[in-house]
């Protein structure tokens, strides 16, 4: 089985680590010499995907096209190739036009009666400014005052695209769904732990959700799913508050983070759950066994010094590799070698139950600061693990 993954940045290195994990060889394809993914495919080709008899040739002999982007034309120049070529695409581009703008999702929203913060200006102050078509922590911004609102005017801010909604403070989760035809799964529900930035730092498993608000998460995003027709994935991200979960963004793509936590958890592989969606007539949620506790977190290690923080730190630190048994993690996926004073890792500890996942990731962290003598950690929650 070749899986060709079409993008090496942070879902790049999602697809082709869980590809791994099914046993499959994986082909990347980048334009980037150094992206995060080419440490871990096994064929690595430096090219631009919208260049179609390039992309054509690359893909002959693969079984199935994973796109790990979010660029509007390359996804569009690869689906007419796909089909052209006969290789299957994991891509709902249909639903993917409306979950990557949050205008048109939170059209969606509001047409189904699904729960989301208030809209500007009703709303009032603190306000949460995102691009319209950006995911993640991508140019979010909150603002407490006119005088705020103001300034970032001034330095760009424009209604058209842009989307303004209260700014709702507490815990982030998020759950999966997958499927095609009216059939839908819900997956795992795992829990996010954000930086001072807004971008996820930390991924932990099994959730620390009531039972009755876990049952709601899953029933309103198999009814987004259902909603959008979707063929394939959707991620679901929510903000608990007052007691209600509220929808902040979904994205009918393979997400990051999150997949490498259920698979940790539970055993299940959303990227071998993807194949036979799309490869295959009949698709059927395969048994799932007891849920085990996982922490996944990232961290930057320079000299004197080591920051949990957002992903975005394992983007600009070139290839990545995985390393079994990493200073006692599980699991981590990484730019460390013996040569380097600063290098980054996503840690994964499992155990259990939550509780041993969390101590074996203090352990880790542990080892980490007496082998490299670090004077200072910085985890902007320091609360949590």
């Amino acid at each position: 089985m070749l899986a060709a993954v079409a993008g090496g940045r942070l879902q790049g290195v999602e697809a082709a680590y869980l590809a791994h994990k099914a046993g499959w060889d994986v082909l990347l394809l980048d334009r980037l010499a150094g992206a995060p993914a080419s440490g871990i495919c096994d064929v690595f080709v430096q090219m631009d995907v919208r260049e179609r008899e390039a992309f054509r040739k690359a893909i002959r002999g693969a079984d199935l096209i994973i796109p790990a982007l979010e660029n509007d034309e390359a996804l569009q120049a690869m689906a007419r190739e796909a089909t052209k070529s006969g290789v299957p695409i994991a891509l709902d581009l249909d639903a993917y036009r409306i979950s990557s703008s949050k205008v048109r999702s939170n059209r969606l929203f509001a047409e189904i009666g699904v729960p989301v913060p208030g809209s500007w200006p009703e709303c009032g102050f603190p306000v949460v400014v995102k691009p319209n078509d950006a995911s993640g922590s991508e140019g979010v911004q909150v603002l407490g005052s006119e005088k705020e609102m103001a300034r970032a005017r001034k330095t760009g801010l424009s209604g058209g695209s842009w989307v303004l909604q209260e700014f709702v403070e507490g815990p982030s989760f998020s759950l999966e769904v997958l499927g095609k035809a009216g059939e839908y799964f819900p997956l795992q529900v795992t829990d996010l732990h954000m930086d001072g930035g807004y971008d996820c730092k930390r991924v932990i498993a099994p959730t620390v959700l009531s039972p009755d608000l876990f049952k709601s998460f899953q029933k309103f995003s198999v009814d987004i799913a259902r909603a959008l027709d979707l063929k394939g994935i959707m991620d679901v991200e929510v903000v608990l508050a007052g007691g209600e979960l509220r929808v902040l963004e979904i994205d009918a793509r393979l997400p990051s983070q999150t997949p490498t936590t259920v698979f940790w958890s539970t055993g299940l592989n959303m990227v071998e759950m993807l194949r036979s969606i799309f490869e295959t007539r009949d698709f059927r949620m395969p048994d799932v066994g007891e849920a085990a506790g996982v922490v996944y977190q990232h961290i930057a290690v320079s000299p004197g010094r080591l920051e949990i923080s957002g992903e975005h730190i394992m983007s600009g630190s070139g290839p990545l590799h995985v390393v079994e048994g990493f200073f006692g993690a599980d699991e981590a996926i990484t730019s460390y070698d013996d040569h380097r004073e600063s290098w980054v890792a996503t840690l994964i500890t499992k155990d259990r139950d939550l509780s041993g996942a969390e101590e074996k990731m203090k352990s880790v962290i542990a080892a980490i600061t007496g082998r490299f003598r670090i004077q200072r950690v910085v985890d902007s929650f320091p609360e949590r693990v």
